[in-house]
């Protein structure tokens, strides 16, 4: 009877939908997470041992850890997601955010990007924690390009 009744497995690149978790978070705790972007691991593994997996998974996926990005779309955090992939480029992400009001991580994205409207959005609309966390995403993100253009580097990341 078991042999009938088993679960269809999902099949690869079949889309699934999953609800998008809260993303809100105290000023303290964005601080926190910006320092473990930047490689503070006691930081990391404070956000880690008080429930805020979502951004240790963030931290990885920012330093482009594929196992990281997928977990952060398998468990709710797709704006996250899109928020990584918008600050390295992909204009479908940054449509999708801006499409789904989260204008606030469309702008830390175009913040990292190099826009100079975005930095000055984010001084006038956000608070310091954010401008901070947009800081030190786009101090990482380029550290990997260069890392990525420095050929002594090679597969480093």
């Amino acid at each position: 009877m078991g042999l009938f009744n088993r679960r269809k497995k999902k099949k690869a690149g079949e889309i699934q939908k999953v609800a998008l978790k809260n993303v809100n978070y105290h000023p303290k705790i964005i601080l926190a997470w910006a320092k473990a972007i930047e490689g503070n691991e006691e930081l990391a593994q404070y956000l880690k041992d008080n429930g805020f997996d979502e951004l240790n998974m963030a931290c990885a996926a920012i330093r482009l850890k594929q196992e990281a990005r997928e977990w952060l779309m398998n468990n709710g955090y797709a704006q996250l997601m899109a928020m990584i992939h918008a600050a390295e480029g992909d204009e479908k992400a940054l449509r999708w955010l801006n499409l789904n009001d989260f204008e606030l991580l469309a702008q830390i994205a175009l913040a990292v990007e190099g826009h100079q409207e975005a930095w000055i959005w984010l001084r006038t609309h956000a608070t310091q924690d954010l401008f901070i966390l947009a800081q030190s995403i786009k101090q990482v993100k380029d550290e990997i390009e260069e890392n990525h253009n420095d050929i002594h580097s090679f597969g480093k990341d």
